[in-house]
C-alpha cells in the first residue's frame, strides 16, 4: 500500500465486501460511503445506467456488459486487452445495429465497461452470474448464466441471454476492428443486473454536500443516485495512464463549494486483475505521490480531514477481489494520533481506529462518533 510520512495518523481496517453480496466495486464503494446494502443494493448495471443518464422504465433491467476475450473455451481477459474507448464504442454500436431490438439494447461505456438493457416484463434479474474479472482462466461452460429460482421468467431470461451471447460471439468474430488485436473483444459478458436504484441522498444521510471524482461509470452512478456532484476530469482513464494531477487539482477546487470529496482511482485495481506486480507497485507510488501528497499539501492548515483506503483488495496472486478487510487511515483536527507511523496493510490494522463497520469510516471522518477509547 502507499506510505505516508505523516506521523501518528490513526490506522484501522474496514470490511467493505460483506458476505451475501458480490465482491464487486459497486458493493465496496457503497459500503465505504456507509450505505446499508441490505436495504438499497441495486446491482451494478443500473448504477452504470444512471451514470450515463439512461432512464430505466418499470420493466427495464440493466446489466453490466463487459467486452471480453475468450479462446479455446476459456475466459482469458475480462477487459479484451483494456480495449480503447473508441474501439469499444464502435463494437457496441455495431452490436446495437445488428442485435438491438425492442427487447434488448446495447450501450457503450468506458473501455470494456458497457451496458445491456432488457426491456420487457418477460425478463427478470433473478439470474446467477460470474464476475468476469474474478473468472479469468476458467472454462466458459463452468461460467454460464443460470436461473436463480424456478420461475418461468428466470428460465426465459437465461435462455434469451445465452442465445444473445452466442449471436454476439459470431458477430464479433467478423468485426474488422478486432483484426490483429492481441486479445480481441470476441464475446459479451452480461452480469450484475438490476432495476432503477433508490439511494438515500448523501446530503440527507450526513448533512453535507458531497462530490465524486472518478473515471468509471459505476462510481459516477453511485454519485448520481445519491445526489452528489459528478466531476469528470479530462484525461481520467480508469487505468495507469490516468490524469492523476488533474484529479488532485479537481479535488482541491471542489472543496470550495462542497463539504466532502470522494476521489476514486481505478488503476491499482486494474493492475491487480492483470496480475502485474511491478505495474501495481508503480500505480500505488503514483497514487501516493501524485494524489495523496499534493492534495494534503494544498489543503494544509485549512482544517480538513482526510481518509485513505482501498475499496476492496485485489491480490496480484489471485487476480480477483476478496472480502479481506482493507487498511484505512484517517487524520484531521478531531482525530487523536496513535503510534502508527506508516499506512500499510500490516501496520494499519493495529491502529486506534480498530475494525470499522458499516458507516464507520464516514462517521469518524465527519466526527459523528466519539473518539475510540
Amino acid at each position: 500500500m502507499a506510505t505516508s510520512e505523516e506521523v501518528g495518523n490513526p490506522g484501522g481496517r474496514d470490511r467493505n465486501v460483506p458476505l451475501g453480496f458480490p465482491t464487486s466495486s459497486d458493493v465496496a464503494n457503497l459500503s465505504v460511503l456507509g450505505y446499508d446494502l441490505a436495504a438499497c443494493y441495486p446491482g451494478r448495471g443500473p448504477l452504470e445506467a444512471a451514470a450515463q443518464g439512461i432512464p430505466l422504465g418499470e420493466h427495464d433491467i440493466a446489466w453490466r456488459c463487459n467486452l471480453v476475450h475468450a479462446a479455446d473455451g476459456i475466459l482469458h481477459d475480462y477487459s479484451a486487452g483494456h480495449i480503447a474507448n473508441d474501439a469499444a464504442a464502435e463494437l457496441m454500436a455495431a452490436l446495437q445495429a445488428e442485435l438491438g431490438s425492442a427487447q434488448a439494447s446495447f450501450h457503450a461505456g468506458v473501455s470494456y465497461r458497457n451496458l445491456l438493457i432488457l426491456h420487457s416484463p418477460e425478463f427478470c434479474e433473478r439470474v446467477r452470474f460470474h464476475k468476469p474479472d474474478s473468472s479469468q482462466g476458467q472454462r466458459l461452460d463452468d461460467l454460464a448464466l443460470a436461473p436463480a429460482d424456478d420461475s418461468p421468467e428466470a428460465a426465459h431470461t437465461v435462455a434469451f441471454l445465452r442465445d444473445l451471447e452466442a449471436r454476439a460471439a459470431a458477430f464479433l468474430a467478423r468485426q474488422p476492428r478486432n483484426a490483429g488485436a492481441a486479445a480481441p473483444a470476441n464475446r459479451i459478458w452480461p452480469w450484475s443486473p438490476g432495476r432503477q436504484p433508490r439511494l438515500q441522498a448523501f446530503a440527507e444521510k450526513y448533512g453535507r454536500r458531497g462530490a465524486v471524482i472518478s473515471a468509471v461509470d459505476v462510481i459516477f452512478g453511485i454519485a448520481r443516485c445519491a445526489g452528489m456532484g459528478v466531476i469528470k476530469v479530462p484525461g481520467a482513464t480508469g487505468f495507469v495512464d490516468t490524469n492523476y494531477e488533474g484529479k488532485a487539482a479537481a479535488a482541491v477546487r471542489a472543496l470550495a463549494d462542497h463539504d466532502f470529496v470522494f476521489l476514486h482511482v481505478e488503476a491499482i485495481d486494474e493492475c491487480g486483475h492483470m496480475g502485474d506486480l511491478p505495474l501495481k507497485m508503480q500505480a500505488i507510488r503514483d497514487f501516493d505521490a501524485r494524489i495523496v501528497g499534493p492534495v494534503m499539501q494544498a489543503l494544509d492548515g485549512q482544517g480538513c480531514a482526510f481518509a485513505v483506503l482501498p475499496d476492496h483488495p485485489v491480490p496480484v496472486r489471485l487476480r480477483k477481489h476478496t472480502r479481506t478487510p482493507v487498511p484505512v487511515a484517517i487524520c484531521g483536527p478531531h482525530i487523536a494520533p496513535d503510534p502508527i507511523r506508516q499506512y500499510s496493510e500490516t501496520l494499519a490494522p493495529g491502529g486506534a481506529l480498530g475494525h470499522l463497520r458499516g458507516d464507520g469510516v464516514m462517521r469518524r471522518l465527519f466526527a459523528m462518533d466519539p473518539p475510540a477509547q
